[in-house]
């Protein structure tokens, strides 16, 4: 209770607003990207069409390099996030000069140093989101290579003694799994941008929450890249 009375109302509500965006934006994000179709679930299609074609060859090294190769983005960001957790720690050690130098940028908010290092350790809470989603990212790619290893032989498929299909759809949803969780955390990379804004002022963070909330849409719903995929391609046989 004594915390709720020393932050000021207008940095209670930026952050309820930054938190609202972000949960809200995520929420549109999953339940209306599967109606019209987002980047995410659009490239679904395709790691459906790369599990068929991984079950129908053998051998399997070049899914297995493929894995390998995705694997390597979340790990990099893992520990990222670890490197970026230990910079804001140390950055709590010296709260006083950096608040006199954020008193020096103009339009700048005069904040007491209780409020600087809540804002910090907001901060640090959104990187630990951003590490288990990553390091949760990077397991799930092990189960996908694991998912890869188990498949019967190709000759097996074409003969008919397992399912084809039930066998792709599965190690399609474990890739797409691990694609939503990476874009998890990445989006959490993205809104860590808009707390930036916070230490300068509270309306400050609600505006580049609505930017970021605005790049995103454009990116997962609006993008060329999402249109270059969009475009019809016949199913492998």
């Amino acid at each position: 209770m004594k915390v709720l009375s020393i932050i000021p109302w207008a940095d209670w509500l930026a952050l309820v607003c930054f938190f609202f965006l972000w949960v809200g934006y995520a929420w549109f994000a999953r339940v209306w990207g599967r109606r019209i179709g987002s980047l995410i679930h659009t490239t679904n299609r395709y790691r459906g069409y790369w599990m068929r074609q991984t079950a129908a060859r053998d051998p399997r090294m070049l899914d297995g390099l493929i894995t390998q190769t995705l694997s390597n983005t979340p790990a990099f960001f893992s520990s990222t996030s670890i490197l970026v957790i230990g910079g804001l720690f140390a950055l709590l050690g010296t709260t006083d000069k950096a608040t006199e130098l954020m008193s020096e940028i103009p339009f700048a908010q005069t904040t007491t140093l209780i409020v600087f290092e809540f804002k910090i350790l907001v901060m640090v809470a959104i990187f630990v989101y951003a590490f288990f989603r990553f390091s949760w990212c990077m397991r799930q790619y092990t189960f996908v290579a694991l998912v890869i290893g188990a498949m019967p032989p190709a000759k097996d498929f074409a003969a008919g003694k397992f399912d084809l299909d039930a066998y792709a759809a599965r190690a399609a949803a474990m890739v797409g799994a691990a694609a939503d969780t990476f874009n998890d955390g990445l989006r959490a990379y993205y809104f860590s941008f808009a707390a930036l804004a916070w230490f300068v002022s509270p309306l400050a963070m609600v505006v580049a929450t609505l930017a970021v909330v605005g790049v995103l849409y454009a990116r997962e719903f609006r993008s060329e890249v999402l249109g270059i995929l969009k475009d019809e391609m016949p199913p492998p046989e």
